[in-house]
């Protein structure tokens, strides 16, 4: 860098692709998601619930890097639309449980095509994608549980 201000130009930023790239790939997303009537982050929440059925808050938030104040707005919502529901653990109170309902689980259903369509937006060789892949879960890894 030829001066101190180099470092604050767009253009050397990592940050700043990574933002650009998942605001444009969200996008993307959105008129599938409008067709089941999900924004993104309700999307990936039942995406989690799709794997495993029933999951604890605190597992949820850590899966999907929400906090408890994103997390417990948009699960009240999906349990408004009758696609999730939230009681307490059996076995230890102090943990809120979130379970697919019936009809969160007939979702997936209308769901299973959509990574699909939206990967067929993206123009990548499956090597780059595997590669991109890889290298952003490796980034994520330094970002978990601090």
């Amino acid at each position: 860098m030829t001066n101190k201000y180099d470092a604050l130009k767009l253009e050397n930023q990592l940050c700043f692709p990574l933002y650009a790239v998942s605001k444009e790939i969200v996008r993307k997303y959105t008129p599938y998601l409008k067709e089941i009537d999900l924004t993104y982050t309700q999307y990936i929440a039942m995406m989690v619930l799709w794997e495993h059925k029933e999951i604890s808050v605190k597992d949820m938030g850590a899966k999907l890097f929400l906090d408890s104040g994103t997390l417990t707005p948009l699960l009240k919502i999906l349990e408004k639309k009758g696609l999730v529901s939230r009681n307490r653990s059996k076995d230890d109170e102090r943990f809120l449980m979130v379970s697919a309902t019936k009809e969160g689980m007939k979702l997936r259903d209308k769901a299973v095509d959509i990574p699909a369509k939206v990967g067929g937006c993206v123009d990548l060789s499956q090597k780059e994608a595997e590669l991109l892949y890889k290298t952003l879960w490796k980034l994520l890894g330094q970002f978990g549980e601090e």
